[in-house]
C-alpha cells in the first residue's frame, strides 16, 4: 500500500511531546519515564492512533505506548493528541523488528491490530505474529506473556493461531465474528471500523503464556 505523503510530518512528529526520541536510552526504565510503576502496553502498529488514545482515555492507571513506522500515519494521531492531555501516553515511530532494541522485561501487553497480512508465503517471518516475532516479544513482557490480535484477515488469523499455538500460547478468548459476539469494552481501530462498516467480520484472540 502506497502512503500518502503529509507535508510537515516529519517536523511535526519531532516536535510532538507525546513521541519518544531518545527510545533507547529507556529500555528496562519505561516506568520513570511515566514516573510511576502501573503496567504498561503497547500497540505495535498503531496507524492514525484511535485505539491507543482511546484506551489511554479510558485507562488512566495504566500506560501505553504506541508504536508506528511511518511520520505520514502518526501526525494524524499526534493532531488529535494537540487537543488532548493524556500523561499515560506515549509514542514512538520505529520499526517493529527492532522491538527487543527498546524495551526490556518491562511489558504487560502487547496489542496488535490489523497489522500488514504479508500474504505471500516468502514474506511470512515479517507478520507480527510469526515465529520470528514472537520470540522477539518474549524479552521485552515483564512476566506473563499477554497478546490481543485483531484482523479482518481470515487466513492471517488462521495463520496467527497457529503459530501462537506452536509457540505455546494458551488461548484466552477468541471470535470469529467479534461484533456478533457478546463483546464488551471493545475499542475500535479506524480500519477495524472501516471494515465492519462493510459488513466484513473482524476477528480476535488473546493468548498468554
Amino acid at each position: 500500500m502506497r502512503l500518502k505523503h503529509v507535508k510537515g510530518a516529519e517536523e511535526i512528529v519531532e516536535n510532538s511531546k507525546y513521541v519518544i526520541k531518545d527510545y533507547t536510552e529507556h529500555k528496562g526504565s519505561f516506568n520513570k519515564l511515566f514516573n510511576n510503576n502501573n503496567p504498561i502496553r503497547i500497540e505495535i502498529g498503531m496507524g492514525k492512533g484511535n485505539f491507543i488514545i482511546e484506551n489511554a482515555i479510558k485507562y488512566p492507571n495504566i500506560n501505553f505506548i504506541g508504536i508506528e513506522k511511518y511520520d505520514s500515519v502518526m501526525v494524524k494521531a499526534i493532531r488529535r493528541l494537540d487537543t488532548l492531555d493524556l500523561p499515560n501516553l506515549r509514542l514512538i515511530r520505529m520499526d517493529a523488528g527492532k522491538i527487543e532494541e527498546v524495551f526490556d522485561h518491562e511489558i504487560d501487553e502487547v496489542y496488535l491490530n490489523f497489522s500488514d497480512p504479508w500474504p505471500k508465503d516468502r514474506h511470512a517471518k515479517r507478520r507480527l505474529t510469526s515465529p520470528k516475532f514472537l520470540n522477539k516479544y518474549k524479552t521485552i513482557f515483564k512476566d506473563k506473556e499477554i497478546i490481543t490480535f485483531k484482523t479482518d484477515n481470515r487466513k492471517l488469523f488462521e495463520y496467527s493461531v497457529i503459530s501462537f499455538n506452536t509457540q505455546g500460547f494458551t488461548i484466552e478468548n477468541l471470535s470469529l465474528d467479534l461484533y456478533n459476539d457478546d463483546i464488551k469494552d471493545n475499542i475500535p481501530t479506524e480500519y477495524e471500523m472501516k471494515f465492519h462498516s462493510k459488513g466484513f467480520p473482524i476477528y480476535k484472540i488473546r493468548v498468554y503464556k
